[in-house]
């Protein structure tokens, strides 16, 4: 045996174990989900009926499910852009700033990302609190009596209070990637755009957006995907899909379908739909900001 081949068994030998868990955890149940959301399955039952495409049909003729995926698309349209424009600017002030405190800032922003996903959840609940809550009591305090809101029981304002919270909880973590990319610009460039007359404004446009571009690229695939994961969680702690469905995002609706009404086929269909428009989301998101990376 040559010593080429030893050293390929050995490679092999190293892969295959986690090879072999990949494939029984991750592919294969896959498979399997992909598989069963074709059927009829109370999650119970060891012979489910095979319907085809009903589930997937059943779906764009379920207004609350239509109403989840339109929340849940608003909230990734809107929770990355104001996350990443927020995290750009606090990023290039923190770093290129002669401000003594710059360091408490970074902690302070950065505090939330630490955070599990249910502290931040019960913190903003108490906050929205109408009656007890720290932002009714605040506008009461300045003489806003009028924008008091019960904010997370109003339907007209409880998905934007839901997107704050998330904008919160992931904006510091962006903040600290962006930091560690503009540390990787070449100081010989702001100095010399400074010396040609360009404002800070003038230099985060044209020096450091560009520079950064292909940080930016893979953090807009990030939130995108984060918005799905975290919203699950937000939802569920602090309204629970309500009111009347009106926070309800495809996650909450997805785990209700399975494990409320026992309907683990429907459920499997809303999850293969979220993995095809999530693979969808990153291919085009990747798309679109490739003309950047000339």
């Amino acid at each position: 045996m040559t010593m080429k081949t030893r050293k390929s068994i050995f490679i092999a030998s190293c892969l295959l174990p986690g090879l072999f868990l990949f494939l029984l955890f991750k592919v294969y149940p896959t498979l399997q989900i992909f598989q069963k959301s074709l059927y009829l399955w109370t999650g119970l039952s060891d012979k489910p009926k095979f319907i085809g495409l009903q589930n997937y049909t059943d779906m764009f003729h379920d207004d609350t499910f239509l109403l989840s995926l339109k929340n849940t698309g608003l909230l990734m349209l809107v929770v990355p852009i104001v996350t990443l424009l927020i995290a750009l600017v606090n990023a290039s002030i923190l770093t290129k700033s002669k401000l003594k405190e710059r360091n408490i800032y970074r902690t302070v922003f950065f505090f939330p990302s630490i955070l599990s996903f249910v502290v931040i959840a019960i913190l903003w609940s108490f906050i929205y609190h109408p009656t007890m809550g720290f932002l009714n009591s605040g506008l009461e305090a300045v003489g806003l009596d009028k924008w008091a809101l019960p904010w997370l029981g109003d339907q007209r304002v409880v998905l934007w209070a839901l997107a704050v919270t998330l904008i919160w909880q992931a904006a510091g973590y962006y903040m600290v990637i962006y930091m560690a990319g503009i540390d990787g610009i070449s100081p010989e460039l702001y100095e010399a755009a400074e010396l040609d007359g360009a404002t800070r404004i003038k230099q985060f446009i044209h020096i450091t957006i560009p520079m950064l571009w292909e940080i930016i690229r893979v953090t807009i695939i990030f939130s995108i995907n984060g918005v799905l994961s975290i919203s699950f969680v937000i939802v569920s702690v602090m309204t629970a899909g309500g009111p009347d469905h009106h926070s309800e995002v495809v996650m909450t609706y997805l785990y209700s379908q399975a494990f409320t009404n026992s309907n683990f086929g429907y459920a499997m269909a809303i999850g293969v739909f979220i993995f095809v428009i999530s693979m969808i989301l990153a291919l085009l998101s990747n798309k679109l900001t490739e003309r950047g990376t000339d």
